[in-house]
């Protein structure tokens, strides 16, 4: 069930800094701020469809949010996991299109809806802002690009280090015996996001945990060796 929490301005958001909207000016913040809805989702809940038509953008403020796509096979590919100050929706926004994926959140999320008109007339007054959400769709494609190359010349033990490594660096939590990974997926979610099987993945994380390179804290991953994971995932070759 949403909940309408008590609505934070932009010019106060603590999760601004880590926005597209670190440094635009305060009236065009205020302006966002007086026709946005600020909302509160479950775990669970999906914040838009694969094929629907976008009326805004949504920006995270709390929480996670799984990007994913339905394979031709009916499996699920996680595009990416959006975190606090990431920005959903606006490439198909701009392009005047239907969303190519869908968004479902991960861990409960406190997230602000912008209509249409309001997040155009921020892009059309402000260059600077005009200019970062260019870098950040050129950004989306690039990684889109590497994803595909991976999927083709990395193994999926590749893969599945590098995605580990990826998590550590987005949501890691420093410990006494290693960095515990601080978000539950599920195997098949972590699957999602290497593009594999679930069996294959739960085969390869045991074998990950036998070569002590992670440790299990309940449903959460602990990695205890990431200079180990580095070289099985080839990211310095």
């Amino acid at each position: 069930m949403k909940t309408q929490p008590k609505n934070v301005s932009c010019e106060l958001c603590i999760s601004r800094k880590f926005s597209l909207f670190a440094g635009v000016a305060d009236q065009h913040l205020c302006h966002v701020s007086e026709n946005k809805n600020f909302i509160s989702h479950k775990k669970g809940q999906i914040l838009f469809y694969e094929g629907t038509k976008p009326l805004g953008v949504f920006c995270i403020n709390e929480g996670v949010v799984k990007v994913s796509k339905t394979a031709s096979n009916g499996k699920e590919q996680i595009i990416r996991l959006a975190k606090k100050g990431d920005f959903l929706g606006y490439t198909a926004l701009l392009g005047e299109e239907s969303y190519s994926s869908s968004a479902t959140i991960v861990e409960e999320a406190k997230i602000c809806f912008i209509p249409r008109e309001s997040f155009l007339k921020v892009l059309s007054d402000d260059n600077a802002f005009q200019q970062k959400v260019t870098k950040a769709i050129c950004n989306d494609l690039g990684i889109m690009e590497s994803k595909l190359t991976d999927a083709t010349q990395k193994s999926i033990r590749e893969r599945l280090a590098f995605t580990l490594l990826k998590l550590c660096e987005n949501y890691g939590i420093e410990g006494q015996e290693g960095q515990k990974i601080d978000i539950v997926l599920t195997r098949e979610e972590i699957a999602g996001l290497v593009g594999t099987a679930t069996e294959t993945v739960i085969r390869l994380l045991s074998e990950f945990k036998k070569d002590e390179l992670i440790e299990f804290d309940g449903k959460k991953i602990i990695v205890l060796d990431k200079k180990g994971l580095a070289r099985l995932s080839d990211f310095y070759g």
